[in-house]
């Protein structure tokens, strides 16, 4: 992401300026409303936003009232739901916010207690449901780093308006442990490059079926290949596999992950055509 450097000595820089003052709130362990004082001073001072035309905690949904909204641009942005800043964030906080999401069609919404700070993406699903996308430490994160600072801009005004949180999501999505999983346990092309490298480490050809049981025993972690999350990335490589060997018999070409004859299971050579 093209982080501007003036956005980011704002951000390093206004960290710095509040690492103590957010210090001294949690020692003396305030109030949820002087927390949304905070977090308000913390959005417009170095996420960029205008404290009074974008922030607002008047903002009704379903005639209850979430603690804060970012809007701009005719639309909510974001919801934020804030805790006092000495509360542990816990998952069921989100939930009301969440709801409210849904409610609205916004995509977005936040959780924090003024110092760590989590980010949501909210799934329009039936039953509707969340995933985090990210979690951050005001008073231990390092914006001097690019993968941090990278974070931070998530939740700026910029960030938002050039739609860099999907552009996160999609990237970490890519490559989450449980599509990985599905793609390396089903995909041929994957696995007859595992049994060709281990034939040729090994000079032993060894059936698929081994490979896959050590794999999902001894390699792959069980948390990657069981749950709705790893149903879910195995259900999105199937439908993705099934619509390239589609594709690759209507243009009369072999599919990657088509189980194809492209090796002799005997030889694990080519095989004739």
């Amino acid at each position: 992401m093209a982080i501007t450097k003036k956005l980011a000595e704002r951000i390093q820089s206004g960290l710095k300026r509040f690492a103590p003052v957010l210090s001294a709130q949690r020692d003396r362990d305030v109030s949820e409303a002087d927390t949304v004082t905070l977090v308000k001073d913390l959005l417009s001072e170095v996420f960029g936003y205008d404290k009074y035309a974008e922030l607002t905690s008047e903002h009704a949904i379903r005639g209850t009232y979430c603690d804060l909204a970012i809007q701009f641009e005719g639309k909510i942005q974001l919801l934020i739901e804030i805790k006092a800043i000495g509360s542990a964030l816990q998952d069921r906080h989100i939930k009301q916010s969440i709801d409210y999401a849904c409610n609205q069609g916004v995509e977005w919404v936040a959780l924090t207690n003024g110092i760590e700070w989590v980010l949501y993406h909210v799934l329009f699903k039936k039953p509707i449901d969340k995933e985090e996308v990210i979690r951050l430490n005001l008073l231990q994160v390092d914006a001097r780093k690019e993968e941090e600072l990278e974070k931070l801009y998530l939740f700026t005004r910029a960030g938002l308006t050039k739609d860099a949180l999907t552009q996160y999501r999609n990237r970490v999505d890519a490559t989450n442990r449980f599509l990985l999983a599905a793609i390396l346990l089903g995909s041929e092309t994957v696995m007859n490059s595992v049994r060709r490298e281990v034939r040729r480490v090994s000079g032993i050809l060894v059936d698929r079926e081994v490979i896959d049981k050590v794999l999902r025993e001894q390699v792959i972690k069980r948390d990657a290949l069981e749950g709705e999350q790893a149903d879910a990335a195995c259900r999105r490589f199937n439908r993705r596999s099934e619509r390239a060997i589609t594709k690759g018999g209507r243009e009369g070409q072999e599919s990657e992950d088509a189980p194809a004859a492209r090796a002799d299971p005997a030889t694990d050579r080519p095989a004739s055509r």
